[in-house]
């Protein structure tokens, strides 16, 4: 874990990770404040729905995700972690590539299956 920038666990991940069982955004924080404690540089946990939450040992915050109809959670994770890697990988701030990868993963979810649920950079803009 010292050797991570940003690692992106989910609610289920951060809890094997943390032993701190996460079910809202105060118990997301408190998870991502010991996440950071094993190393990583960056912690963002996804919380589906409800968006996702940060900690970078400066910065703390959370970013809703749009409300959508969901159809398929099948690649929301990998949608998100792809389109938060592109917007980093740009220099855009870390707030800004969480809203970004939230707006990726709520499109996905619309749609049925994995590669055909991941939006093109085109319908996120």
């Amino acid at each position: 874990l010292k050797n991570i920038t940003v690692i992106t666990p989910n609610q289920t991940e951060a809890q094997l990770l943390t032993g701190i069982a996460v079910h809202d955004e105060k118990t997301a924080f408190e998870a991502a404040k010991a996440l950071k404690e094993k190393g990583p540089e960056t912690v963002i946990i996804t919380l589906g729905s409800r968006g996702a939450v940060f900690y970078n040992g400066s910065e703390m915050g959370h970013v809703p995700a749009p409300e959508v109809k969901v159809v398929d959670t099948t690649a929301a994770g990998d949608t998100f972690n792809g389109a938060l890697a592109v917007m980093l990988a740009e220099g855009k701030p870390l707030e800004k590539a969480i809203e970004f990868a939230n707006k990726a993963a709520a499109l996905s979810v619309q749609k049925p299956g994995a590669q055909q649920s991941t939006p093109f950079r085109k319908e996120l803009e």
